[in-house]
């Protein structure tokens, strides 16, 4: 099968004889770039790997996340996206694949091996793929999944992180300039710059760089505060898809019902669209293409809540397909909070325990409803509540920055230990089993979620 290179053309995306793609699919997370809830592990990936390899030793851990990093995607895995009719797969990836702090500017090409692989699975089923840099030297933002093991997103503060990121995209554009199934390139995941001042000459300085090495991909540039700020942007740079995340507040795992209220904010289909227009303006107002790079509901195990989570993806897809917009849900394969499909056997018998103790803690943000412990933390939240009347902290209040600084920051720091050491006197063939959990054929499939996606997708 053969591709043509995607551009944009005003408020679409064509190929080079100018049919329309509106590009619908899936995020890979949890891969190229680890996530906690995703794998289940506490706290941040680079802190987690260095647990892992205090009990594994460098080697042995090497073995289980390289072989973890060839299960978690495979051809299969192309075959089920490819069958629901999907036709993108955002991949987020870590800088750390490429280039280590101790040696900044070094890349490692090692860094292209398992990438190039699945991009090439995918093209061949059809897919194209966008290239997420998800976690970038220094934390562009302030949450685990910038692989920032603090709360201040350090990028913004220091031209050194700005410098090694502009230099990598250098490297990762000129790789991958002539392949036709790389959809684009979405060089920073929200971004989150407090200040509001550095972004917007950041990414300036970016295009022109990423132009010099490819003139010809597509920019897929995030907004500020997390996908959701885009009166950053000084200028409406050419063959650019200025992508927004619209998570629903009554999907989060704190939320609902739906529709109902969710901390006094109320949430039907009607809000929804509201939150979406706001959302969309600027792409509107510049007549770009309209392109959601996260977006999907939590599940809970519960049917009756789960329902109405799935009722929230019905109503967002009814009002992309509405307005043609494209999509990219959060996320494929996790286990067991938010993927279409979640692992099985011997990792999830050896983590189990562990994973309802970080529940019970409320240890990780995505999967945390912020009553967790409530006994404990709710006097602190009080104190914070009659102390501090005037604390607001960026970005979205003193609430969520006590649970940031308590629960997955301090918590799930102090559950790293446990976790490592349950790697253990594991052997080889044990450390294989645990990574194979991943793998499509032994995962468990969430058949209400495929059956909704594959029948919009139809559609």
């Amino acid at each position: 099968m053969t591709s043509d290179m995607l551009h944009v053309s005003g408020n679409r995306l064509v190929t080079e004889d100018d049919t329309p793609v509106r590009l619908r699919g899936v995020g890979l997370g949890g891969w190229m770039n680890m996530e906690n809830f995703v794998t289940g592990y506490p706290a941040n990936e680079s802190s987690m790997r260095a647990a892992v390899r205090g009990v594994l030793g460098e080697e042995r851990a090497e073995l289980f996340f390289d072989r973890l990093l060839t299960s978690f995607f495979t051809e299969r895995d192309a075959e089920l996206l490819a069958g629901l009719g999907m036709n993108c797969v955002r991949i987020p990836v870590n800088y750390r694949h490429w280039e280590s702090d101790e040696r900044p500017f070094e890349i490692d090409p090692r860094g292209f091996r398992h990438l190039d692989r699945v991009i090439g699975l995918l093209g061949a089923h059809g897919i194209y793929s966008v290239i997420d840099l998800h976690a970038l030297p220094g934390s562009q933002n302030q949450h685990w999944h910038s692989d920032n093991p603090t709360h201040v997103a350090a990028f913004w503060q220091h031209r050194h992180f700005q410098d090694r990121v502009v230099h990598l995209w250098e490297v990762l554009a000129d790789h991958y300039r002539d392949n036709p199934w790389v959809a684009g390139y979405n060089p920073a995941n929200e971004p989150a710059d407090v200040t509001g001042r550095v972004v917007g000459p950041f990414y300036d300085r970016l295009v022109k760089a990423v132009r010099a090495a490819d003139p010809h991909h597509v920019l897929f540039l995030d907004g500020n505060t997390y996908a959701t700020d885009f009166s950053i942007f000084r200028e409406v740079y050419e063959n650019t898809v200025f992508v927004m995340h619209d998570y629903a507040l009554a999907g989060f795992a704190h939320g609902g019902p739906y529709p109902g209220h969710t901390r006094g904010e109320w949430c039907d289909r009607d809000e929804l669209e509201r939150t979406f227009a706001k959302r969309s303006r600027f792409q509107r107002e510049t007549g770009t293409p309209l392109w959601v790079g996260e977006f999907g509901p939590v599940y809970t195990g519960d049917p009756e809540k789960d329902a109405q989570r799935y009722q929230i993806l019905r109503d967002q897809l009814a009002i992309y397909d509405e307005q043609e917009v494209g999509w990219s849900l959060w996320t494929y394969k996790d286990v067991g909070l938010q993927g279409l499909v979640h692992a099985a056997g011997p990792y999830m018998e050896r983590f189990g325990g562990f994973l309802a103790k970080k529940r019970r803690l409320g240890a990780d943000r995505w999967g945390s409803t912020m009553e967790e412990a409530a006994d404990v933390l709710g006097p602190l939240h009080e104190l914070v509540e009659t102390e501090f009347p005037g604390w607001d902290p960026y970005p979205w209040g003193a609430r969520y920055q006590s649970d940031d600084l308590v629960r997955h920051i301090l918590f799930a720091q102090a559950l790293l230990p446990e976790y490592a050491e349950l790697f253990r006197g594991l052997g080889d063939d044990e450390l294989t089993a645990l990574a194979d959990s991943f793998l499509l054929e032994r995962c468990v499939r969430r058949e209400p979620l495929l059956e909704l996606l594959a029948s919009n997708l139809a559609g």
